[in-house]
């Protein structure tokens, strides 16, 4: 696979990070948020926190989290460690919102100062949009937790292209282009609940749009396919089509199944899941999203007041083990850190390997440390410089 020289070559994107639960609410990222409110309220996401709040409280909530969450030091430090991108989720909402939706907007001038401060820090900027009207996935992270995505009802689609236009038409100007290196259409639509044949024809559109505008990387989640699924597809055989990469995400914890692994098979699983995704592929894939954890133990990380598969706790699960000594850093032995920084190494061989980028999720947490970038490489657990290996990998070579 080649690309011509106008677009941005993923490969670059070995060492980036996600700047994640910021621009769009997630409760386990910033637990406080949410364990501070009235909880007869039922709020659990963004969509409800502006649902059963006054508008100016909302806001007022939002604001100061946007103002403290990420900062300029924040970016230094990414640079610092040795990252080179930083990939920003961000939800429709921000650019406009449908009437029956109860967003807060406010959000879009964040971008534009974090844009400002990966220029200032040799950062390379990647837009992601996070959420959709109606959600494309039924994930809290998409701004509304529900029973099934609702996205590809009325006119939704339709919106969503017009925000992805107004994005395209912002941050493809001169003053940006040496930062926004690409725009992710949409984060995680979840193709076993969706149309695909819908998906397809809202990522061409996009694509097609895209294009008339900009020579940008275009970048696809998988909408957990294999991304061979999309073979053929916005691909040089298809009209020629270039500048696109597929974006999945790696993550082991949730499934019953997953979470009971040994530490040596989620190492395993990790190299044989990244040989199988990229063997045969038409495009370049980058790992957009992977974590350290091995558990679903983070707080919330299942939904607000959702409980975890490792102990037992969540609907249909089992015991398995423990969540008391797995969210902070603190409460790990020895043994635990060393098959944290052994699972962390295997991944990056294996994405290093086998795809052509990848991007650690997240940044930082509120103390669900198996996820926090900072935790981890205070504690010598995320391996520094990144590409110092502590331990031989399982991974073939």
């Amino acid at each position: 696979m080649t690309y011509p020289t106008q677009y941005y070559d993923p490969r670059t994107l070995k060492i980036p990070e996600n700047i994640g639960g910021w621009l769009v609410l997630e409760p386990w990222i910033t637990p406080s948020i949410f364990d501070n409110l009235d909880q007869s309220l039922g709020i659990k996401d963004e969509f409800t926190l502006g649902q059963k709040l006054k508008s100016s409280t909302a806001h007022e909530i939002l604001k100061r989290h946007w103002d403290s969450w990420v900062t300029f030091q924040d970016f230094q430090r990414i640079s610092d460690v040795g990252f080179n991108t930083v990939r920003i989720p961000i939800g429709y909402w921000a650019y406009t919102k449908l009437e029956e939706e109860p967003y807060i907007q406010g959000a879009a001038p964040y971008l534009d100062s974090a844009i400002n401060w990966a220029k200032l820090t040799g950062l390379k900027v990647w837009i992601d949009l996070h959420g959709a009207p109606g959600s494309q996935n039924g994930f809290d992270n998409s701004g509304h937790f529900l029973s099934k995505p609702l996205w590809q009802s009325s006119d939704k689609v339709n919106v969503t292209l017009t925000v992805l236009h107004d994005i395209t038409v912002k941050y493809t100007q001169p003053e940006y282009q040496d930062v926004v290196v690409g725009i992710e259409l949409l984060n995680e639509p979840l193709g076993p609940e969706l149309s695909l044949d819908s998906l397809k024809k809202f990522y061409r559109d996009a694509f097609n749009d895209i294009r008339a505008i900009s020579q940008t990387t275009v970048i696809l989640h998988d909408s957990f396919m294999q991304p061979k699924f999309w073979n053929g597809f916005l691909s040089v055989s298809d009209n020629n089509s270039h500048g696109v990469v597929i974006d999945h995400h790696e993550y082991q914890v949730f499934t019953n199944e997953l979470v009971a692994l040994q530490p040596h098979q989620h190492q395993e699983l990790a190299c044989n899941n990244a040989v199988s995704y990229s063997e045969g592929s038409d495009k370049w894939i980058v790992v957009g999203e992977w974590t350290a954890a091995m558990t679903d133990c983070a707080v919330w990380l299942n939904g607000y007041h959702v409980g975890s598969r490792y102990d037992g706790s969540y609907p249909g699960s089992s015991y398995i083990g423990s969540c008391e000594d797995k969210k902070e850093i603190k409460n790990w032995n020895e043994t635990y850190r060393r098959h944290m920084r052994s699972y962390i190494e295997a991944q990056i061989f294996a994405f290093e390997t086998y795809t052509q980028g990848w991007i650690f999720w997240n940044f930082k947490t509120q103390g669900a440390h198996e996820w926090d970038a900072f935790a981890l490489l205070d504690a010598g657990i995320f391996p520094q410089p990144l590409e110092g290996a502590k331990y031989s990998t399982v991974c073939p070579k």
